[in-house]
């Protein structure tokens, strides 16, 4: 198990605008650069990684470290895979405190969106150090509960790959398999020779975090069943 603690990242000013959607008439009425010292000072990025093995390809099925995970499109991706990295990443819980106590309903939307750039940010970092620590060209990564496929409930077997993830990065998994804190996201990274995207089997409309386009022939080749 491998920590990056305290990861790097800094937020854009014209990234940030338009995150926000914020035109000249609206940035002149609020000053975007204090609001991204403020959030950068709430942010503490930090992850955790786990170079795991594939044990076992069963129908449907793969076991990782001897955990067995239930997912027809894990399994498809992971057909020419051996080696795969899960993860839990978070930006901590300052920013979100921060936000829920705010009186002002329209900088608590703020500082919530730049929390989730941090958190993408900090996605981003995560796969260039594999790539740059393992030699690979290309990853693609799921998370548990982004398909019906693969659902939340999942999210505790991914945990039980690692070990006192409270302790280590301050993340804490409910019963409901909801992460404390709400800024962190878990799943795992795997090689690959094509770009995958889970949005791309999700028909979901007006998703903000959408990476990619539904494709429906996509669907199809996964043979999965109409959500």
């Amino acid at each position: 198990m491998k920590v990056l603690d305290n990861v790097p990242f800094r937020l854009n000013l014209e990234e940030v605008k338009r995150e926000l959607r914020l035109n000249k008439k609206k940035s002149s009425s609020i000053n975007v650069q204090e609001l991204i010292k403020e959030a950068e000072s709430l942010i503490r990025a930090r992850s955790v990684y786990r170079v795991s093995y594939i044990d076992k390809k069963g129908k449907d099925i793969v076991r990782i470290n001897g955990v067995a995970f239930s997912s027809r499109v894990l399994r498809v991706n992971l057909e020419k895979v051996e080696r795969v990295f899960p993860y839990i990443i978070t930006i901590g819980k300052e920013l979100e405190d921060k936000a829920s106590q705010s009186g002002d309903l329209l900088k608590q939307f703020y500082l919530e969106t730049l929390g989730d750039m941090a958190l993408y940010s900090s996605m981003q970092h995560l796969e260039k150090h594999l790539k740059s620590q393992y030699g690979l060209d290309k990853l693609a990564n799921m998370n548990p509960g982004s398909l019906k496929d693969w659902p939340i409930t999942e999210q505790k077997l991914l945990f039980s790959l690692f070990q006192d993830m409270e302790g280590q990065i301050g993340v804490k998994l409910t019963e409901n398999m909801l992460m404390i804190p709400r800024k962190s996201i878990s799943g795992i990274y795997f090689p690959t020779e094509v770009n995958f995207f889970s949005c791309q089997l999700c028909s979901r409309e007006r998703c903000q975090a959408r990476k990619a386009p539904y494709d429906k022939n996509l669907r199809e080749k996964y043979r999965l069943d109409d959500e």
